[in-house]
């Protein structure tokens, strides 16, 4: 673990860190808010998202739930999405710190919400992208996730931050990490495909049929 006296500091980036991804997802809902669109989605299976003790396999345990800062931030309809509900939380697994953020509802066009809530992680002009998203088939199959890696500078300090995105007719999702113990690691060193795999896992775990 970092030193106590940085301990005040790593917490405010990773709480920063919540926020880059609630303002994303924000954008993906507000930035075509009124333009009115369809209802419609998907005929298929519903799903909403859910806030767990544990994630992946129980490797990161719940330290903070995020969904009520997440509510109270977002619109509930847009032009893509409708009747929109948030689920978040911070988690921690030794120096490792994952933010998990879904929204569920009615999502007109996945690609979109993925469009939208990139673009809204990297518009504060603090964030940039180090390696561009594309995206990845998890590891044995499944449905495949955008991932990437930016750079946010949040209080004097780099931070490398590994994503990846989902979205479908009924939720969308962002899984981002930092790591204390290397906040500004090599953005190149990171294992998208490794990354992509654990949010997969992720995904299955916080995605819940409806009823």
């Amino acid at each position: 673990m970092p030193p106590k006296r940085n301990a005040g500091k790593t917490w405010g980036i990773i709480g920063a860190v919540a926020g880059v991804l609630v303002i994303g997802t924000l954008v993906s809902t507000a930035a075509r808010n009124g333009g009115g669109g369809s209802s419609g989605g998907s005929d298929g299976p519903r799903y909403r998202v859910t806030v767990p003790q544990t994630l992946a396999s129980g490797e990161y345990k719940l330290a903070k739930d995020i969904t009520q800062q997440a509510t109270e931030a977002m619109p509930h309809d847009g032009a893509n999405e409708h009747n929109i509900k948030a689920a978040g939380g911070q988690y921690t697994s030794g120096t490792k710190s994952l933010v998990m953020l879904g929204l569920y509802g009615v999502i007109d066009d996945p690609q979109t919400a993925i469009d939208h809530s990139m673009r809204g992680m990297t518009g504060d002009g603090k964030t940039e992208v180090a390696v561009p998203d594309e995206e990845f088939t998890p590891t044995g199959g499944g449905a495949s996730l955008t991932c990437g890696v930016d750079v946010r500078t949040e209080m004097g300090q780099k931070v490398t931050l590994p994503f990846c995105i989902w979205a479908d007719s009924s939720t969308s999702g962002n899984v981002a990490e930092t790591d204390a113990s290397d906040v500004a690691k090599d953005p190149q060193s990171v294992d998208l495909q490794e990354f992509a795999d654990k949010a997969a896992k992720i995904r299955s775990e916080v995605r819940k049929p409806l009823g």
